[in-house]
């Protein structure tokens, strides 16, 4: 190991500061933790619901923690289909699955694998070519294509084996992935355990938890392959968030700072082959490679250098070898000679600068932050009369509201995905998918119990609206159950189940009753604290108030509901839950409109969907109407 500058200890502990400030400290990590694998549980246990053998992943910097309003890195969705089974050895077969083998010789690229078909009534070859998805090769073999996964909708591109959908204002990038699962861990996983861990880490017991987790296939073939069509990466991407679940601060910080150095220097002036994933890869084998001991707060200068030296050894080898399998070179052909020079000079030169590169960073003004804070002992510029004029607080606060945000959207958006699932079903349908989230509200894990419970209560207000249309529409006596399954979804947020049940019985003439139910709900509305929440198209996230970003960071994920305000939707068969001047949204579009929508988008076009406090203004003025009380109607 190099000798570290003298200067470097204070340095490290400023740079620390400022990277804590900014969000990668310890709470905000762990926030932004539990906040995706909430999402992932919400989005798992609708698909189940609605018999979709699917599980839901979130992976990458997002989840992680390792990210920065400023940095701003896409959220990596991974769909996990379990009506596939990906084997290495006959006795893992599965009847009635689509058992697909995995196959890797001297045709497939390292890291990567060809699939095989197999039958699912019997533990055969299969040797028909049954569609364009399939293709028989030069041994007689029947591989699946990588392109059976593709699905291009309006709004997405194709990015290697993701769709993604781009950025929209403050709504994220979304990068989603269809992946089959392999619950054999690949023979590379054995080099986990045998390499020579100087550091202890990754320990046995992450190793161990790590392959009995398995890997993904995902459609994406390698940059240098023969066939591809015909390969499927290897996906150890489980694995992989475990061990960045393990990191200290020091380490992810590290981590951090590649990210800002490769954003900041190596990829504004030209197209670079050099990604995060691969700076992500550099500090794995760091960690592995030193002294656990060295990986301290007052060392992080230290720490970093020793990354972007094993950085440029791998760019000069043109070798950077995946973490977890080996032989995968992530830089196999990735940069041109000329990339190659440019990023060799501007390494050294970033190195050799010893930090003051780092000021010259303006994203989330790490470079501005640092020159303060290490000016604070001497000579504050001119205008900064503390750290805090920087907005260390707001943007800490700022972050936990976006991640509120984006866990009350996911609600939003499967709930639209429950309604479209039923819109042509029956009443019957729609119980049974209450049945089977309240199954997992129960004996689910807690995440899966958290997830159920803030989907059930609109599913309760559905319920009990279709129930009392049907009766408006048969012309019989409204069912107590169907005003108890409504007062179950009072609480479903701050104002949605309160305005549906207000609606119901504006409907039925209950309209004393309409009023308080209005007035209750409108004092509960805090405009300074209750953002609105709509999940029905990806929208910008608009700015929310510093009382509800400081409310987000305070509590916890369990008080999404006491803070947001979800409009309020009725599908066609509540029409008679319905005012009449709401009805007509409900036939808004023309047969001419509808051809060039997708099914979703036309489900959605049967809809009546209206935010809430328009919403409870419109109530209160018609109900005010008709008990003649034109003084409050005004």
């Amino acid at each position: 190991m190099f000798q570290s500058p003298e200067y470097s200890n204070t340095l490290s502990l400023k740079l620390s500061e400022v990277l804590e400030d900014v969000g990668i400290n310890e709470k905000m990590i762990m926030k932004r933790r539990r906040a995706f694998m909430l999402i992932e549980n919400i989005l798992t246990v609708a698909k189940r619901s609605k018999d979709v053998n699917r599980t839901v992943y979130c992976f990458g910097s997002q989840s992680e923690g390792t990210t920065t309003l400023e940095l701003d890195s896409d959220v990596d969705i991974l769909y996990f289909d379990h009506d596939y089974n990906v084997i290495r050895d006959w006795s893992e077969w599965k009847q009635n699955k689509k058992n697909l083998l995995m196959i890797r010789d001297e045709d497939v690229t390292p890291g990567y694998c060809f699939l095989q078909v197999l039958r699912s009534d019997e533990p055969l070859f299969e040797t028909n070519i049954i569609c364009a998805d399939y293709f028989r090769d030069n041994k007689g073999r029947i591989l699946l294509k990588n392109t059976c996964v593709t699905g291009i909708h309006e709004g997405t591109e194709r990015h290697g084996p993701s769709i993604a959908r781009p950025k929209k204002g403050k709504y994220k990038a979304f990068d989603t992935v269809l992946a089959f699962p392999c619950n054999s861990w690949q023979q590379s996983a054995s080099h986990l355990q045998e390499r020579h861990r100087i550091g202890g880490w990754p320990t046995s017991e992450m190793i161990r938890y790590a392959v009995s987790n398995g890997c993904f296939v995902v459609g994406a073939s390698s940059k240098i392959s023969t066939y591809p069509e015909l390969e499927w990466r290897i996906s150890t991407s489980f694995g992989e968030r475990c061990f960045m679940f393990n990191l200290n601060i020091t380490q992810l910080h590290s981590y951090v700072l590649m990210k800002f150095i490769l954003k900041s220097f190596l990829t504004p002036q030209r197209e670079s082959s050099l990604s995060s994933f691969m700076c992500k890869t550099v500090v794995l084998h760091c960690i592995q490679n030193a002294d656990r001991t060295i990986w301290r707060k007052n060392n992080l200068f230290t720490c970093l250098t020793y990354c972007l030296l094993e950085l440029l050894c791998y760019i000069q080898n043109g070798n950077c070898p995946h973490f977890i399998i080996p032989e995968n070179n992530l830089m196999s052909r990735q940069f041109t000679p000329v990339d190659k020079r440019y990023l060799l000079w501007k390494i050294s030169d970033i190195i050799q600068s010893d930090g003051k590169c780092l000021l010259g960073i303006s994203i989330d003004d790490i470079g501005y932050r640092l020159q303060v804070k290490l000016l604070t002992n001497r000579a504050i510029p001119h205008g900064v009369s503390t750290v805090r004029d920087i907005s260390t607080v707001r943007d800490i606060n700022e972050l936990s509201g976006l991640l509120f945000i984006s866990i009350a959207r996911h609600i939003s958006g499967s709930t639209i995905g429950f309604l479209n699932f039923i819109s042509n079903g029956s009443i019957v349908n729609l119980k049974q998918c209450i049945s089977k989230l309240a199954n997992y509200s129960v004996h689910g894990h807690r995440l899966e119990q958290l997830a159920s419970r803030y989907q059930l209560p609109f599913l309760y207000s559905t319920l009990g609206s279709m129930m009392v249309s049907s009766n408006i529409q048969q012309n019989t006596a409204v069912q107590y159950n169907a005003l108890k399954w409504l007062s179950l979804g009072l609480n479903s947020d701050v104002t949605s189940g309160r305005l549906k049940l207000a609606s119901v019985l504006y409907c039925i003439g209950f309209l004393d009753d309409v009023e308080i139910i209005l007035r209750q709900t409108e004092s509960r509305y805090n405009c300074d604290i209750v953002e609105p929440v709509c999940g029905c198209w990806a929208h910008p996230i608009s700015n929310r108030s510093d009382k509800f970003n400081r409310k987000c960071y305070e509590q916890n994920e369990d008080s999404i509901n006491r803070i947001t305000s979800f409009c309020v939707r009725f599908m066609q068969k509540e029409i008679n839950c319905v005012p009449r001047e709401l009805q007509y949204e409900m036939i808004r579009s023309s047969q001419d409109d509808m051809q060039h929508r997708s099914v979703t988008e036309k489900q959605w076009m049967n809809f009546a969907v209206v935010d809430s406090l328009p919403f409870l203004y419109f109530l209160q003025y018609k109900t005010y109407g008709h008990l003649q009380r034109h003084q409050d109607q005004q």
